[in-house]
This record gives C-alpha cells, structure tokens and sequence, in this order.
C-alpha cells in the first residue's frame, strides 16, 4: 500500500461553507489517472473505503451518462458489515483529460435518489504536476450544513482510503 506523505490528501472548506476541496498527487500520467476515473474496470478496483467493495459497477461514460454503483462493507470488524450503499452519478461534463463534472447522489438498488440524503456537485480536475497528477475535487452540497453532515459521516477518511487505493491501482498499471 502507498504510504508516501508526500501524496497525501490535502483539504480546505472554501468560503462559502459548502465547498469541499480535495487535493493529491499521484505518482501517474495525467491521463491514465483520468482512465481510472472513466472506466468500470478501473473503478471497481479502487472506489470504496477500506473494508468497502464495489459488488455493482455499471458506467455510462458521457456527457448524461450514469455510473450507477453499489458498495458493500465485506470487514467483519466494522460496525457497517453487510451494509450496502448505492449511489447514482449523472456526468454533466466531460474534458478528457483534464476534467469531469458530475453530480452525486445516494440511491437505492434501481438508481432512484435518495432525497433525503444529500446530493452533491462534483469537479475533478486533473493537472500535469511535474511529471505526475495533481488532482483536484471540488464538492459543492447545497447547503453549509449538508456539507457538515458529510464531513461528520467521515467523508475525509472514506476518500484518503479510496484515494490510497487508487494510488496503489495507478502503480500497478504502471508496472504491467
């Protein structure tokens, strides 16, 4: 597993008390870190917190296109064990490599959202950054206080695990 500090995930909320911004270095071409954000293959191996799998994976990659996922908690040492979370992701944009916009929202099984739960916009951006990849996510909730509902759900934890995981995928498609 990447254990370098030199990676690790930076966060800051902006101004407006609604945005979150993620960042992080892999050690990766821009456009192969873009890859794995654009392809089931890619995105079934490293999306989801430790202790988290992705059981469903099904990926629409275009502009209006759905990436509709479910992870399961398959550690039977966390108090979610057997816990299922779907979500439904609609792509609004897309800038290969550079960029994706989509929204992100909680769903059941047949991809209908959750309204009670939280949706949020999100802006991945990808930079060349001295021969690797600075990645940028930008989550804007509707609310200040729907982002502190993520934030308190451990938000920060779940996407430094899950990022971990990507770093661990990239080094691995690197090596083949």
């Amino acid at each position: 597993m990447t254990n370098n500090p030199a990676s690790a995930l930076t966060h800051r909320v902006e101004n407006d008390g609604k945005t979150l911004v993620l960042e992080r270095v892999f050690d990766a071409p821009r456009t192969l870190v873009f890859e794995a954000f654009s392809k089931a293959e890619h995105l079934k191996n490293w999306f989801s917190p430790k202790g988290w799998t992705i059981t469903v994976c099904n990926v629409d990659f275009r502009v209006g296109g759905v990436w509709h996922f479910c992870m399961k908690c398959t550690d039977e040492s966390l108090d979610y064990y057997g816990h299922e979370s779907w979500s439904k992701v609609i792509y609004h944009e897309i800038e290969e490599p550079d960029r994706i916009v989509y929204s992100d929202s909680f769903s059941d099984a047949e991809g209908n959202i959750i309204e009670s739960m939280p949706t949020s916009l999100i802006e991945m951006t990808f930079i060349e950054h001295e021969g690797k990849t600075k990645l940028i996510s930008r989550t804007t909730h509707a609310t200040a206080e729907m982002l502190k509902s993520i934030l308190d759900m451990g938000v920060l934890m779940g996407v430094s695990q899950t990022w971990d995981k990507l770093a661990d995928l990239l080094e691995s498609l690197q090596s083949e």
